[in-house]
């Protein structure tokens, strides 16, 4: 039997499926009925409730890379990716104490205002042509990760044509959805997904530990002890020059030092992200729905890694199965948790899998659209041509949503072709790789704002330009026989630009009466 799934979908599985789509579209109608204001479309008035934003929060961080990528992860290494999350926490903290309480007072429509405010229009021009970049480029991936179970259902493989096809089927449906319900519904139906999604990862985890034959102290022991000598796949630390390596992604100094600074792009200067924090009634409640957000992101991200290593279990050790072995084999990891959805799980839940996993990706898209869609209108449209109706900048925002979708398109289907030229990467470190050439830019013009009196508009500008400069030299060039990107790590990547970036844009003495920022 090959390794893709060449059991198509039953005719059940297909209308679990589209039940989960009919609901995804009639809770959009539902909820787009009181979009009378660019206000209401994208920050919902302001009036969200703290568990949902949370929920909202979380449901856009995960992604269809974290539904397809954390299992993979697992089942090729180990468990060290869950060390990154330390950064994740410690971003929070910053942003939720000392970024969205700026955000709040001067009252911002999108995050790049404040630099406006700070440095004046031409800051605020520059990075939200940054941020509109790099969400071109991280939602892109996303999307073509998303794409390939589509692409595995429909045409029971991930064939290039198969997956533009599929690419092109998503982005049509989170461009209806989104362009219908604005921020409101994305955040409510954030909620109703991420049920699904996590779901469907629990019921994907008790059919594996039943399909194992060996109890809790079996499956440890095989995971202690892989086949290949390998070290532990239960190993949450790397020793020694592992531990401190720069070509090592997940230890504890690149969580410390590189996903920190990440996840601070993330939930401060990605207005994608930091869009739902300016949605609650006030900053206390938006810092808390961040850091809620956080929380319960740490089990939820041990689940889907639990997954990946009883994946390697069923598929990898055939010694432990048995009898109970599958028939066929897996030869590309990154498709080893559809083939399990696919092939073992029972009629129906299959559907319900899938539904869980466009879900993640879904919601990762709208949010996208609807935050670039913002920025667009916010930041360059109303300042080019103020004092029309709402009813004008509403309609155009609707409009930016197509043509962000498109363009989102486009770059979904190049990162089938760019992910081919990294073959050895894993899909979550590929999708954290694309979001580092904007942030470190981001980041940097940020904590310039935050926590000094230095910068102008020209050095916020040479700052966003140096930032992805540098990561192109990094991902492209090589050195000694190597590229960079394989001597150094993507963490340490964001780091070492952030850090140049930061200094460039210290240079500008400030030319503006500077925002009391701290």
């Amino acid at each position: 039997m090959p390794d893709s799934s060449s059991n198509l979908f039953s005719t059940l599985d297909w209308i679990v499926l589209a039940a989960y789509f009919v609901i995804l579209a009639v809770s959009g109608v539902l909820l787009s009925k009181k979009q009378n204001s660019t206000d209401d479309y994208f920050r919902a008035g302001g009036k969200m409730p703290v568990w949902a934003v949370s929920i909202s929060f979380l449901a856009t961080s995960l992604s269809a890379a974290t539904f397809i990528g954390g299992p993979q992860q697992a089942y090729s290494g180990d468990l060290t990716y869950l060390i990154s999350i330390s950064g994740s926490i410690v971003a929070v903290l910053i942003v939720s104490i000392f970024f969205v309480p700026v955000f709040y007072r001067f009252k911002v429509a999108t995050v790049y205002t404040l630099l406006d405010k700070r440095y004046g229009p031409m800051a605020s021009y520059a990075a939200g042509a940054a941020f509109l970049l790099g969400r071109v480029f991280a939602s892109g991936a996303r999307i073509y990760i998303a794409a390939l179970p589509a692409s595995l259902i429909i045409f029971g493989d991930i064939a290039i044509g198969h997956q533009f096809l599929a690419i092109t089927a998503l982005t049509i449906v989170g461009v209806s959805y989104t362009l219908v319900g604005g921020i409101k519904s994305v955040i409510w139906t954030d909620c109703i997904q991420l049920f699904i999604f996590v779901g469907a990862a629990i019921i994907a985890l008790a059919l594996l530990f039943d399909k194992i034959p060996v109890g809790l102290q079996g499956i440890a022991d095989a995971l202690n002890h892989p086949t290949g000598g390998s070290g532990s796949k239960l190993a949450f630390f790397k020793l020694g020059v592992e531990g401190i390596g720069p070509k090592h992604t997940y230890t504890f100094l690149t969580a410390i030092f590189g996903f920190s600074l990440l996840n601070i792009g993330a939930y401060g200067a990605d207005q994608d992200m930091a869009q739902r924090l300016l949605t609650c009634k006030s900053a206390a409640k938006g810092g808390w729905s961040a850091i809620t957000a956080i929380i319960i992101n740490i089990p939820i991200s041990v689940l889907f890694m639990a997954i990946g290593l009883l994946l390697y279990i069923f598929y990898a050790r055939p010694d432990i199965m048995g009898d109970s072995a599958p028939l066929y084999t897996v030869d590309n990891s990154r498709k080893v948790f559809l083939n399990f959805i696919l092939n073992e799980m029972p009629k129906g839940m299959a559907g319900l899998m899938m539904a869980g996993l466009f879900a993640a990706g879904l919601s990762s898209l709208n949010s996208a659209l609807n935050a670039m869609s913002s920025v667009f209108v916010s930041d360059f449209y109303k300042k080019f041509r103020p004092n029309l109706s709402e009813k004008h900048y509403l309609f155009t925002g609707r409009a930016g949503v197509v043509v962000f979708g498109v363009i989102l398109g486009f770059f979904g289907a190049f990162s089938s072709y760019w992910q081919m030229k990294n073959p050895g990467t894993t899909l979550i470190d590929f999708a954290l790789t694309v979001m580092i050439f904007s942030y470190s830019g981001l980041v940097a013009v940020f904590l310039t704002a935050m926590f000094t009196k230095r910068g102008n508009s020209a050095s916020v500008v040479a700052s966003l330009a140096t930032g992805f400069a540098v990561i192109f030299i990094m991902q492209t060039f090589s050195a000694n026989g190597g590229h960079i990107r394989d001597l150094i790590a993507f963490p340490w990547q964001m780091l070492i630009s952030t850090a140049i970036a930061f200094g460039v844009c210290c240079i500008g003495k400030s030319d503006t009466n500077t925002a009391n920022s701290n």
